[in-house]
């Protein structure tokens, strides 16, 4: 078990640990990390570290042996607490990509409330990370990305109703890291 899950490494051991079995979830959560790795360039180099761990471990919620509730940001918040991983990492996990609005949908919100979102450069470049990467690692632009999701589950469904409600607020978290990366906002 790796005992350093705020760095790159830790976080590398430990999803691998978790999500290879899960075929096309692994190949977006490697492509996510690598996507990161760009991103973090976007931040102070005290902060590179952290966005790298939290996007390796984005969605090791989805691993079947730490599914509880379903929805996996919370569920792989709970497990990162679990193992004694520091609050920031685990906060980043539970709201990435929105996971609020999702939250909504699902009936979770005071669960996943247990967890203060930051709003920071750090999660911009995570949600960058993740709305830019295709579910099998594709490097997707943001519209692509949500147009995908948005293909990928039913309308009506929790997730087609969240990403529909958070586009905005995604949307804007990709054009911030954008601009920091000093490329022209989307």
């Amino acid at each position: 078990m790796p005992s350093a899950l705020d760095t790159p490494q830790g976080a590398a051991e430990l999803a691998e640990s978790l999500l290879p079995p899960l075929g096309n979830r692994w190949l977006h959560t490697q492509a996510v990390a690598a996507r990161a790795v760009e991103a973090s360039e976007a931040l102070p180099e005290n902060e590179r570290d952290l966005l790298v761990a939290a996007a390796w471990l984005h969605d090791i919620g989805y691993a079947p042996e730490l599914r509880d509730t379903g929805f996996h940001p919370l569920d792989g918040a709970r497990h990162l607490e679990s193992l004694g991983a520091p609050d920031r990492l685990v906060r980043l996990v539970a709201h990435h990509s929105g996971a609020v609005y999702e939250a909504e949908q699902r009936g979770l919100s005071a669960e996943l409330a247990v967890y203060e979102r930051e709003d920071s450069p750090v999660l911009d470049a995570l949600i960058f990370a993740d709305m830019t990467t295709g579910p099998a690692g594709q490097r997707f632009g943001f519209d692509q990305r949500m147009d995908e999701i948005l293909v990928r589950y039913e309308p009506g469904s929790e997730v087609h109703n969240a990403i529909t409600k958070a586009r905005p607020y995604l949307g804007g978290a990709v054009e911030r890291t954008l601009t920091r990366l000093g490329n022209q906002p989307m």
